[in-house]
Protein backbone atom coordinates (compact mmCIF):
# COMPACT_ATOMS: atom_id res chain seq x y z
CA UNK A 1 0.00 0.00 0.00
CA UNK A 2 1.86 3.09 -1.35
CA UNK A 3 1.54 6.53 0.33
CA UNK A 4 0.86 7.67 -3.50
CA UNK A 5 -2.17 5.97 -3.66
CA UNK A 6 -5.95 6.40 -3.77
CA UNK A 7 -6.46 3.26 -1.40
CA UNK A 8 -4.39 4.36 1.24
CA UNK A 9 -4.72 8.30 1.26
CA UNK A 10 -9.20 7.97 0.86
CA UNK A 11 -9.19 4.83 2.54
CA UNK A 12 -6.93 3.29 5.28
CA UNK A 13 -5.58 6.95 6.18
CA UNK A 14 -9.24 8.29 7.12
CA UNK A 15 -10.10 5.02 8.90
CA UNK A 16 -7.02 4.76 11.20
CA UNK A 17 -7.59 8.31 12.19
CA UNK A 18 -10.80 8.26 12.78
CA UNK A 19 -10.20 5.22 15.23
CA UNK A 20 -7.06 7.05 16.74
CA UNK A 21 -9.45 9.79 17.83
CA UNK A 22 -12.47 7.82 19.40
CA UNK A 23 -8.80 6.05 21.28
CA UNK A 24 -6.91 8.82 22.47
CA UNK A 25 -8.79 10.44 25.32
CA UNK A 26 -8.81 6.75 26.60
CA UNK A 27 -5.94 4.94 28.46
CA UNK A 28 -2.95 5.21 26.40
CA UNK A 29 -2.85 1.71 25.76
CA UNK A 30 -5.55 1.32 23.36
CA UNK A 31 -4.76 4.12 20.99
CA UNK A 32 -1.27 3.29 20.46
CA UNK A 33 -2.55 -0.26 20.36
CA UNK A 34 -4.95 0.57 17.69
CA UNK A 35 -2.25 2.09 15.69
CA UNK A 36 0.12 -0.24 15.50
CA UNK A 37 -2.07 -3.25 14.65
CA UNK A 38 -2.59 -0.84 11.55
CA UNK A 39 0.57 -0.32 11.35
CA UNK A 40 0.80 -4.36 11.03
CA UNK A 41 -2.55 -4.80 8.47
CA UNK A 42 -0.30 -2.18 6.63
CA UNK A 43 2.83 -4.08 6.47
CA UNK A 44 0.47 -7.09 4.91
CA UNK A 45 -1.03 -5.22 2.69
CA UNK A 46 1.35 -6.45 -0.18
CA UNK A 47 2.37 -9.89 0.84
CA UNK A 48 0.65 -11.60 3.73
CA UNK A 49 2.76 -14.43 4.49
CA UNK A 50 5.41 -11.34 5.47
CA UNK A 51 3.55 -10.41 8.26
CA UNK A 52 4.40 -13.59 10.28
CA UNK A 53 8.40 -12.86 9.14
CA UNK A 54 7.77 -9.60 10.72
CA UNK A 55 5.92 -10.48 14.05
CA UNK A 56 8.30 -14.15 14.39
CA UNK A 57 11.58 -11.47 14.06
CA UNK A 58 9.90 -8.79 16.97
CA UNK A 59 8.61 -11.77 19.08
CA UNK A 60 12.66 -13.17 18.85
CA UNK A 61 13.92 -9.54 19.58
CA UNK A 62 11.81 -8.69 22.16
CA UNK A 63 13.19 -12.10 23.76
CA UNK A 64 16.67 -10.48 23.20
CA UNK A 65 15.58 -7.32 24.42
CA UNK A 66 13.99 -9.09 27.62
CA UNK A 67 17.09 -10.27 29.00
CA UNK A 68 19.47 -7.83 27.81
CA UNK A 69 17.42 -5.15 30.02
CA UNK A 70 15.91 -6.79 32.74
CA UNK A 71 18.49 -10.17 32.58
CA UNK A 72 20.74 -8.74 34.94
CA UNK A 73 24.04 -10.12 33.01
CA UNK A 74 27.20 -9.92 33.16
CA UNK A 75 29.10 -8.06 30.79
CA UNK A 76 30.44 -10.82 29.09
CA UNK A 77 27.24 -12.74 29.22
CA UNK A 78 25.41 -9.83 27.60
CA UNK A 79 27.97 -9.44 25.17
CA UNK A 80 27.27 -13.18 24.08
CA UNK A 81 23.13 -12.24 23.95
CA UNK A 82 23.67 -9.30 21.89
CA UNK A 83 26.07 -10.96 19.31
CA UNK A 84 23.46 -13.86 18.74
CA UNK A 85 20.90 -11.38 18.79
CA UNK A 86 23.11 -9.76 15.52
CA UNK A 87 23.98 -13.01 14.26
CA UNK A 88 20.16 -13.64 13.88
CA UNK A 89 18.77 -9.85 12.63
CA UNK A 90 21.71 -9.92 10.04
CA UNK A 91 21.00 -13.74 8.85
CA UNK A 92 17.19 -13.29 8.70
CA UNK A 93 18.30 -9.81 6.35
CA UNK A 94 21.14 -11.82 4.53
CA UNK A 95 19.06 -14.63 3.42
CA UNK A 96 16.20 -12.93 1.96
CA UNK A 97 18.48 -10.40 0.44
CA UNK A 98 22.10 -11.41 -0.28
CA UNK A 99 21.30 -15.44 -1.07
CA UNK A 100 20.67 -14.86 -4.15
CA UNK A 101 23.64 -12.88 -4.71
CA UNK A 102 26.33 -14.90 -3.17
CA UNK A 103 25.00 -17.97 -5.14
CA UNK A 104 25.42 -16.13 -8.50
CA UNK A 105 29.13 -15.31 -7.06
CA UNK A 106 30.06 -18.95 -6.08
CA UNK A 107 29.01 -20.06 -9.53
CA UNK A 108 30.67 -17.43 -11.19
CA UNK A 109 33.94 -17.66 -9.37
CA UNK A 110 34.31 -21.70 -9.19
CA UNK A 111 32.30 -22.54 -12.10
CA UNK A 112 29.43 -24.36 -9.93
CA UNK A 113 26.24 -24.98 -11.06
CA UNK A 114 24.19 -24.13 -8.17
CA UNK A 115 21.06 -23.38 -8.40
CA UNK A 116 19.36 -19.68 -7.59
CA UNK A 117 17.25 -19.62 -4.93
CA UNK A 118 13.88 -18.15 -5.87
CA UNK A 119 13.52 -15.53 -3.31
CA UNK A 120 11.30 -12.79 -2.77
CA UNK A 121 12.99 -9.44 -0.41
CA UNK A 122 9.62 -8.26 2.16
CA UNK A 123 9.81 -4.68 1.97
CA UNK A 124 11.34 -2.34 4.56
CA UNK A 125 13.57 -5.49 5.70
CA UNK A 126 16.55 -3.30 5.71
CA UNK A 127 15.57 -0.46 7.39
CA UNK A 128 13.70 -2.46 10.02
CA UNK A 129 16.62 -4.83 10.67
CA UNK A 130 18.97 -1.63 11.38
CA UNK A 131 16.52 -0.27 14.00
CA UNK A 132 16.15 -3.47 15.87
CA UNK A 133 20.04 -3.81 15.87
CA UNK A 134 20.48 -0.56 17.43
CA UNK A 135 17.78 -1.20 20.16
CA UNK A 136 20.18 -4.30 20.89
CA UNK A 137 23.16 -2.81 21.15
CA UNK A 138 21.72 0.27 23.38
CA UNK A 139 19.68 -2.70 25.69
CA UNK A 140 23.54 -4.10 26.11
CA UNK A 141 25.03 -0.69 26.80
CA UNK A 142 22.24 0.20 29.33
CA UNK A 143 20.99 2.78 27.08
CA UNK A 144 17.11 1.40 26.42
CA UNK A 145 14.42 3.03 28.13
CA UNK A 146 10.67 2.62 28.23
CA UNK A 147 10.84 -0.71 27.54
CA UNK A 148 7.28 -2.15 27.14
CA UNK A 149 6.09 -5.18 25.09
CA UNK A 150 4.05 -2.51 23.10
CA UNK A 151 6.29 0.22 23.50
CA UNK A 152 8.63 -1.66 21.10
CA UNK A 153 6.46 -3.06 18.93
CA UNK A 154 4.77 0.31 17.99
CA UNK A 155 8.86 1.76 18.04
CA UNK A 156 9.44 -0.91 15.22
CA UNK A 157 6.14 -0.92 13.17
CA UNK A 158 4.72 2.63 13.02
CA UNK A 159 3.81 2.89 9.42
CA UNK A 160 5.31 6.32 8.23
CA UNK A 161 8.42 5.20 8.50
CA UNK A 162 7.93 1.20 8.27
CA UNK A 163 8.49 0.70 4.62
CA UNK A 164 11.92 3.37 3.84
CA UNK A 165 12.34 5.02 7.05
CA UNK A 166 13.52 7.23 8.24
CA UNK A 167 15.55 4.84 10.52
CA UNK A 168 14.12 5.88 13.85
CA UNK A 169 15.80 5.44 17.27
CA UNK A 170 14.06 3.89 19.94
CA UNK A 171 14.99 7.00 22.09
CA UNK A 172 13.14 9.39 20.01
CA UNK A 173 9.70 7.58 19.75
CA UNK A 174 9.09 5.94 22.55
CA UNK A 175 9.33 9.03 25.04
CA UNK A 176 7.06 10.25 22.85
CA UNK A 177 4.19 7.88 22.95
CA UNK A 178 1.91 9.39 25.84
CA UNK A 179 2.89 12.73 25.11
CA UNK A 180 1.51 12.42 21.41
CA UNK A 181 -1.69 11.57 23.27
CA UNK A 182 -1.92 14.72 25.00
CA UNK A 183 -0.43 17.49 21.89
CA UNK A 184 -3.43 19.84 20.33
CA UNK A 185 -4.53 17.39 17.85
CA UNK A 186 -6.05 20.40 15.22
CA UNK A 187 -2.49 22.07 15.28
CA UNK A 188 -0.57 19.05 14.68
CA UNK A 189 -3.65 17.82 11.49
CA UNK A 190 -2.99 20.90 9.92
CA UNK A 191 1.32 20.49 10.39
CA UNK A 192 1.08 17.33 9.37
CA UNK A 193 -0.86 17.01 6.17
CA UNK A 194 0.05 20.09 4.72
CA UNK A 195 3.70 18.07 4.91
CA UNK A 196 2.29 15.07 3.53
CA UNK A 197 0.92 17.27 0.38
CA UNK A 198 4.25 18.78 -0.34
CA UNK A 199 5.57 15.46 -0.32
CA UNK A 200 2.52 13.91 -2.43
CA UNK A 201 2.83 16.59 -4.92
CA UNK A 202 6.78 16.29 -4.76
CA UNK A 203 6.12 12.56 -5.39
CA UNK A 204 3.72 12.41 -8.15
CA UNK A 205 3.99 15.39 -10.55
CA UNK A 206 7.94 16.25 -10.28
CA UNK A 207 9.60 12.90 -9.43
CA UNK A 208 7.79 10.36 -11.56
CA UNK A 209 7.89 12.99 -14.62
CA UNK A 210 11.66 13.52 -14.29
CA UNK A 211 11.70 9.13 -14.27
CA UNK A 212 9.85 9.70 -18.05
CA UNK A 213 13.62 10.76 -19.43
CA UNK A 214 15.67 8.92 -16.44
CA UNK A 215 13.97 5.18 -17.65
CA UNK A 216 13.80 5.87 -21.01
CA UNK A 217 17.94 6.49 -20.97
CA UNK A 218 18.59 3.80 -19.09
CA UNK A 219 16.58 1.05 -21.34
CA UNK A 220 17.56 2.38 -23.38
CA UNK A 221 21.58 1.51 -23.01
CA UNK A 222 20.16 -1.56 -21.41
CA UNK A 223 18.84 -2.76 -24.86
CA UNK A 224 22.77 -2.07 -26.27
CA UNK A 225 21.44 0.83 -28.41
CA UNK A 226 23.75 3.76 -28.46
CA UNK A 227 22.45 7.58 -26.81
CA UNK A 228 23.73 10.76 -28.10
CA UNK A 229 26.05 13.08 -25.53
CA UNK A 230 22.87 15.26 -24.60
CA UNK A 231 20.38 12.05 -24.08
CA UNK A 232 23.05 11.07 -21.70
CA UNK A 233 23.38 13.88 -19.70
CA UNK A 234 19.49 14.44 -19.84
CA UNK A 235 18.87 10.68 -18.29
CA UNK A 236 21.48 10.84 -15.71
CA UNK A 237 20.97 14.46 -14.53
CA UNK A 238 17.37 13.74 -14.90
CA UNK A 239 17.68 10.34 -12.30
CA UNK A 240 19.83 12.53 -10.15
CA UNK A 241 16.77 15.18 -9.66
CA UNK A 242 13.90 12.03 -9.87
CA UNK A 243 16.17 10.20 -6.83
CA UNK A 244 16.20 13.45 -4.82
CA UNK A 245 12.60 14.25 -5.27
CA UNK A 246 11.65 10.71 -4.89
CA UNK A 247 13.38 10.23 -1.63
CA UNK A 248 12.49 13.85 -0.48
CA UNK A 249 8.68 13.66 -1.12
CA UNK A 250 8.78 10.10 0.84
CA UNK A 251 10.63 11.77 3.52
CA UNK A 252 8.23 14.23 3.81
CA UNK A 253 5.04 12.30 3.86
CA UNK A 254 6.81 10.02 6.51
CA UNK A 255 6.92 13.27 8.78
CA UNK A 256 3.85 14.42 8.09
CA UNK A 257 2.00 11.37 8.72
CA UNK A 258 4.10 11.15 11.84
CA UNK A 259 3.05 14.42 12.65
CA UNK A 260 -0.66 13.82 12.42
CA UNK A 261 -0.54 11.45 14.67
CA UNK A 262 1.08 13.57 17.27
CA UNK A 263 5.26 12.27 16.83
CA UNK A 264 7.88 13.94 15.45
CA UNK A 265 10.37 11.72 13.20
CA UNK A 266 13.61 12.34 12.82
CA UNK A 267 15.50 14.81 10.05
CA UNK A 268 16.17 12.63 7.23
CA UNK A 269 16.78 14.44 4.38
CA UNK A 270 18.03 18.01 4.31
CA UNK A 271 18.82 19.80 0.69
CA UNK A 272 21.63 17.28 -0.26
CA UNK A 273 22.16 18.88 -3.31
CA UNK A 274 23.17 22.22 -2.01
CA UNK A 275 26.06 20.03 0.30
CA UNK A 276 29.53 22.05 -0.36
CA UNK A 277 31.59 19.06 0.25
CA UNK A 278 30.81 15.09 0.09
CA UNK A 279 30.98 15.12 4.07
CA UNK A 280 28.57 17.90 3.75
CA UNK A 281 26.61 15.85 1.78
CA UNK A 282 26.30 12.95 4.00
CA UNK A 283 25.29 15.15 7.01
CA UNK A 284 22.14 15.81 4.32
CA UNK A 285 20.88 12.94 2.37
CA UNK A 286 19.35 9.79 4.86
CA UNK A 287 20.91 11.67 7.78
CA UNK A 288 19.40 8.58 10.01
CA UNK A 289 21.00 5.83 7.56
CA UNK A 290 24.33 7.59 8.25
CA UNK A 291 23.72 8.24 11.76
CA UNK A 292 23.58 4.28 12.12
CA UNK A 293 26.52 3.97 10.10
CA UNK A 294 28.83 6.27 12.30
CA UNK A 295 27.52 4.89 15.54
CA UNK A 296 26.93 1.34 15.46
CA UNK A 297 29.91 0.45 12.70
CA UNK A 298 32.40 3.01 12.06
CA UNK A 299 32.78 4.21 15.39
CA UNK A 300 32.97 0.51 16.86
CA UNK A 301 35.47 -0.37 13.32
CA UNK A 302 37.85 2.69 15.62
CA UNK A 303 36.43 5.42 13.76
CA UNK A 304 38.95 8.19 14.01
CA UNK A 305 40.63 7.13 17.15
CA UNK A 306 43.64 5.68 15.36
CA UNK A 307 45.92 6.34 12.74
CA UNK A 308 44.64 8.49 9.44
CA UNK A 309 45.50 5.43 7.38
CA UNK A 310 43.19 3.40 9.50
CA UNK A 311 40.69 6.18 9.86
CA UNK A 312 40.11 6.50 5.96
CA UNK A 313 40.07 2.97 6.11
CA UNK A 314 37.18 2.36 8.33
CA UNK A 315 35.10 5.06 6.15
CA UNK A 316 36.08 2.74 2.99
CA UNK A 317 34.49 -0.28 4.59
CA UNK A 318 31.22 1.71 6.41
CA UNK A 319 30.60 3.13 3.15
CA UNK A 320 31.35 -0.40 1.22
CA UNK A 321 28.91 -1.94 3.40
CA UNK A 322 26.12 0.71 3.26
CA UNK A 323 25.98 0.58 -0.49
CA UNK A 324 25.76 -3.09 -0.40
CA UNK A 325 23.21 -2.18 2.30
CA UNK A 326 21.00 -0.62 -0.83
CA UNK A 327 20.77 -3.85 -2.80
CA UNK A 328 22.57 -7.18 -3.83
CA UNK A 329 24.47 -6.38 -6.71
CA UNK A 330 27.90 -5.14 -7.03
CA UNK A 331 26.65 -2.07 -8.90
CA UNK A 332 25.58 -0.95 -5.18
CA UNK A 333 29.27 -1.91 -3.52
CA UNK A 334 30.81 0.25 -6.71
CA UNK A 335 28.63 3.38 -5.87
CA UNK A 336 29.49 3.01 -2.01
CA UNK A 337 33.31 2.17 -2.87
CA UNK A 338 33.26 5.42 -4.43
CA UNK A 339 31.93 7.73 -1.86
CA UNK A 340 34.26 6.40 0.21
CA UNK A 341 36.71 7.38 -1.69
CA UNK A 342 35.88 10.87 -2.07
CA UNK A 343 34.94 10.74 1.52
CA UNK A 344 38.69 10.04 2.38
CA UNK A 345 39.74 12.49 -0.50
CA UNK A 346 37.89 15.30 1.34
CA UNK A 347 38.89 14.78 4.56
CA UNK A 348 42.42 14.68 2.85
CA UNK A 349 41.93 17.72 1.43
CA UNK A 350 40.66 19.37 4.50
CA UNK A 351 43.64 19.17 6.34
CA UNK A 352 46.07 20.96 3.52
CA UNK A 353 47.16 24.53 5.42
CA UNK A 354 45.46 26.77 2.52
CA UNK A 355 41.74 25.35 3.36
CA UNK A 356 41.89 27.60 6.61
CA UNK A 357 42.36 30.49 4.42
CA UNK A 358 39.17 32.83 5.05
CA UNK A 359 39.37 32.84 1.05
CA UNK A 360 38.53 29.42 0.99
CA UNK A 361 35.44 29.95 2.82
CA UNK A 362 34.28 32.82 0.92
CA UNK A 363 30.82 32.88 -1.25
CA UNK A 364 32.14 32.40 -4.37
CA UNK A 365 34.45 29.84 -3.61
CA UNK A 366 31.13 27.98 -1.73
CA UNK A 367 29.41 28.82 -5.12
CA UNK A 368 31.93 26.41 -7.11
CA UNK A 369 31.98 23.68 -4.35
CA UNK A 370 27.92 23.08 -4.43
CA UNK A 371 28.15 22.47 -8.63
CA UNK A 372 31.68 20.68 -8.28
CA UNK A 373 29.85 18.20 -5.38
CA UNK A 374 26.74 17.82 -7.48
CA UNK A 375 28.36 16.35 -10.04
CA UNK A 376 30.94 14.20 -8.24
CA UNK A 377 27.26 13.09 -6.51
CA UNK A 378 25.04 12.63 -9.97
CA UNK A 379 27.85 10.93 -11.64
CA UNK A 380 27.87 8.70 -8.52
CA UNK A 381 24.68 7.81 -8.97
CA UNK A 382 25.28 6.03 -12.40
CA UNK A 383 26.31 2.61 -10.94
CA UNK A 384 23.39 3.27 -8.34
CA UNK A 385 20.98 3.28 -10.71
CA UNK A 386 22.24 0.74 -13.31
CA UNK A 387 21.98 -2.55 -13.53
CA UNK A 388 25.07 -3.73 -13.72
CA UNK A 389 28.40 -2.49 -14.00
CA UNK A 390 28.83 -2.96 -17.93
CA UNK A 391 25.84 -0.60 -18.32
CA UNK A 392 27.27 1.93 -15.83
CA UNK A 393 30.35 1.96 -18.42
CA UNK A 394 28.41 1.99 -21.09
CA UNK A 395 26.38 5.23 -19.56
CA UNK A 396 29.84 7.12 -18.88
CA UNK A 397 31.06 6.42 -22.39
CA UNK A 398 27.80 8.11 -23.57
CA UNK A 399 29.02 11.10 -21.06
CA UNK A 400 32.77 11.57 -22.23
CA UNK A 401 32.51 10.62 -26.25
CA UNK A 402 36.05 10.79 -27.01
CA UNK A 403 36.21 8.62 -29.62
CA UNK A 404 37.94 5.70 -27.13
CA UNK A 405 40.69 7.70 -26.50
CA UNK A 406 41.98 8.63 -23.11
CA UNK A 407 40.35 11.17 -21.42
CA UNK A 408 42.83 13.87 -21.14
CA UNK A 409 42.69 17.43 -20.54
CA UNK A 410 42.63 18.37 -24.25
CA UNK A 411 39.90 16.14 -25.15
CA UNK A 412 37.95 17.22 -22.44
CA UNK A 413 38.17 20.65 -23.44
CA UNK A 414 37.58 20.37 -26.62
CA UNK A 415 34.55 18.02 -26.25
CA UNK A 416 32.50 20.85 -23.65
CA UNK A 417 33.88 23.98 -25.97
CA UNK A 418 32.42 22.12 -28.80
CA UNK A 419 28.99 22.09 -26.88
CA UNK A 420 28.63 25.28 -25.60
CA UNK A 421 30.02 26.73 -29.15
CA UNK A 422 28.00 25.00 -32.13
CA UNK A 423 24.50 25.63 -31.40
CA UNK A 424 22.92 22.54 -33.13
CA UNK A 425 24.90 20.90 -30.48
CA UNK A 426 23.53 22.82 -27.78
CA UNK A 427 20.16 22.33 -28.75
CA UNK A 428 20.39 18.72 -28.69
CA UNK A 429 20.21 19.17 -24.69
CA UNK A 430 16.72 20.13 -25.00
CA UNK A 431 15.37 18.26 -27.57
CA UNK A 432 17.61 14.88 -27.47
CA UNK A 433 17.59 13.02 -31.01
CA UNK A 434 18.15 9.34 -30.62
CA UNK A 435 16.72 9.32 -27.30
CA UNK A 436 13.03 9.23 -26.93
CA UNK A 437 11.73 7.70 -30.18
CA UNK A 438 12.92 4.63 -29.37
CA UNK A 439 11.38 3.97 -26.29
CA UNK A 440 8.27 6.28 -26.37
CA UNK A 441 5.12 7.12 -28.74
CA UNK A 442 5.95 9.94 -30.98
CA UNK A 443 3.10 12.13 -29.72
CA UNK A 444 4.57 11.83 -26.35
CA UNK A 445 6.54 14.72 -25.67
CA UNK A 446 3.92 17.29 -27.13
CA UNK A 447 1.27 15.84 -25.68
CA UNK A 448 2.42 14.23 -22.05
CA UNK A 449 5.96 15.00 -21.17
CA UNK A 450 6.97 18.54 -20.11
CA UNK A 451 10.20 19.80 -22.46
CA UNK A 452 12.60 18.47 -21.11
CA UNK A 453 15.54 21.29 -20.93
CA UNK A 454 12.60 23.36 -18.79
CA UNK A 455 11.95 21.07 -16.75
CA UNK A 456 15.35 20.14 -15.50
CA UNK A 457 16.13 23.84 -15.42
CA UNK A 458 13.13 24.71 -13.46
CA UNK A 459 13.83 21.63 -10.99
CA UNK A 460 17.41 22.77 -10.11
CA UNK A 461 16.33 26.11 -9.79
CA UNK A 462 14.00 25.27 -6.91
CA UNK A 463 16.59 23.01 -5.91
CA UNK A 464 19.40 25.21 -5.26
CA UNK A 465 17.29 28.06 -4.74
CA UNK A 466 14.04 27.49 -2.33
CA UNK A 467 14.34 26.69 1.53
CA UNK A 468 13.55 22.60 1.53
CA UNK A 469 10.37 21.50 3.69
CA UNK A 470 11.80 21.23 6.94
CA UNK A 471 12.67 25.17 6.33
CA UNK A 472 9.54 25.81 5.38
CA UNK A 473 7.46 24.72 8.24
CA UNK A 474 10.64 25.40 10.47
CA UNK A 475 8.12 27.41 13.00
CA UNK A 476 5.92 24.57 13.48
CA UNK A 477 9.29 22.44 14.45
CA UNK A 478 7.75 19.55 12.31
CA UNK A 479 10.87 17.23 12.96
CA UNK A 480 13.59 16.27 15.45
CA UNK A 481 16.37 18.22 14.05
CA UNK A 482 19.79 17.49 14.31
CA UNK A 483 22.07 19.63 15.99
CA UNK A 484 24.03 20.38 12.58
CA UNK A 485 20.91 21.35 11.13
CA UNK A 486 18.59 23.40 13.92
CA UNK A 487 20.04 26.44 13.48
CA UNK A 488 19.20 26.56 10.20
CA UNK A 489 15.41 25.57 10.62
CA UNK A 490 14.06 28.79 10.49
CA UNK A 491 10.18 29.20 9.06
CA UNK A 492 9.33 30.74 5.91
CA UNK A 493 5.95 29.83 6.67
CA UNK A 494 4.69 31.92 9.44
CA UNK A 495 0.90 30.57 9.94
CA UNK A 496 -1.48 27.66 7.77
CA UNK A 497 -3.98 30.59 6.85
CA UNK A 498 -6.27 30.56 3.98
CA UNK A 499 -3.57 31.65 1.59
CA UNK A 500 -1.69 28.31 2.72
CA UNK A 501 -4.70 26.39 2.30
CA UNK A 502 -5.49 27.16 -0.76
CA UNK A 503 -2.43 26.78 -2.12
CA UNK A 504 -2.00 23.29 -0.56
CA UNK A 505 -5.27 22.25 -1.54
CA UNK A 506 -4.62 23.09 -5.14
CA UNK A 507 -1.18 21.15 -5.00
CA UNK A 508 -3.45 18.37 -3.79
CA UNK A 509 -5.93 18.30 -6.65
CA UNK A 510 -2.89 18.10 -9.43
CA UNK A 511 -1.16 15.30 -7.25
CA UNK A 512 -4.61 13.17 -7.00
CA UNK A 513 -5.21 13.80 -10.32
CA UNK A 514 -1.87 12.26 -11.38
CA UNK A 515 -2.56 9.36 -9.47
CA UNK A 516 -4.16 7.09 -12.24
CA UNK A 517 -0.17 5.58 -13.05
CA UNK A 518 1.26 4.92 -9.57
CA UNK A 519 4.92 4.31 -9.09
CA UNK A 520 6.76 2.79 -5.93
CA UNK A 521 9.27 5.18 -4.13
CA UNK A 522 12.57 4.30 -5.03
CA UNK A 523 13.59 3.72 -1.92
CA UNK A 524 11.27 0.97 -1.24
CA UNK A 525 13.56 -1.31 -3.47
CA UNK A 526 16.22 -1.04 -0.34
Amino acid sequence: MLFNSYVFIFIFLPIVLLGFLLLRNKTPLLPIGWVALASLFYYSWWKPQFLLLLLGSITINLIFGKILIDGRLSRTLSRVVLTFGIIFNLGVLAYFKYAGFLVANVNEIFGTGLSMPNILLPIGISFITFQKIAFLVDAHRGLARNFTILNYIFFVTFFPQLIAGPIVHHSEIMPQLEAALRRDFKADFAVGISIFIVGLFKKVVIADSLAIYADAGYAMVKAGHPIDTASAWITVIAYALQLYYDFSAYSDMAVGLGRIFGFRLPLNFYSPYKASSIIDFWRRWHITLSRFLRDYLYIPLGGNRHSTLRRYFNLAIVMLLGGLWHGANWTFAVWGGVHGLLLGLNHAWRQLPFTRHRFYHSAPVRMIAIVFTFLLVTLAWIPFRAETIGEARIMLAHLFPFNGGPLGLESFTHFWKAQFTHRGSFENWFKPHELWPAVLSPDYLSTVARPVGILLAVNLLVIFLMPNTSQIFGNFRPVLGTEAHRHTLRGALQRLDARAAFVLAFLFVLSVLGLSHISPFLYFQF
